[in-house]
């Protein structure tokens, strides 16, 4: 059984900086590609923000994020950062952590369903 735990939370205002982590546990030892999603409002869908291979590389970003956020993890572990500058009003949302251990390519990375394991969310809130 893997388990996956998001921190780092929190309120920022406007332009300000948040840094999440994911630790993701395994007695097996197996390292995962994993990826962040977020969801903006109760009842809606969760969105893609970023995703990493366990290598480390590649990264791959939301149109929306893209320059603002930085999704990075320790070598040959599962833990994963999220680093988000520039942090707008409309990043408001419960940010979730996910991992897979099949290689998550590029055409699926962004679809929640084929993600197999994840945290239970953390709340990030940007007011203006």
């Amino acid at each position: 059984q893997v388990q996956v735990v998001e921190s780092g939370g929190g309120s920022v205002q406007a332009g300000g900086s948040l840094k999440l982590s994911c630790a993701a546990s395994d007695s097996s030892g197996d390292t995962y590609d994993m990826a962040w999603f977020r969801r903006l409002a109760p009842g809606k869908e969760r969105e893609f923000v970023a995703s990493i291979d366990e290598s480390g590389t590649p990264t791959y970003y939301a149109n929306p994020v893209q320059g603002r956020f930085t999704i990075s993890r320790d070598k040959g572990k599962n833990t994963m950062y999220l680093q988000m500058n520039s942090l707008q009003p409309e990043d408001t949302a419960v940010y979730y952590c996910a991992a897979d251990l099949l290689e998550m390519r590029q055409t699926i990375v962004a679809v929640a369903a084929n993600w197999d394991y994840w945290g239970q969310g953390i709340q990030v809130t940007v007011s203006s």
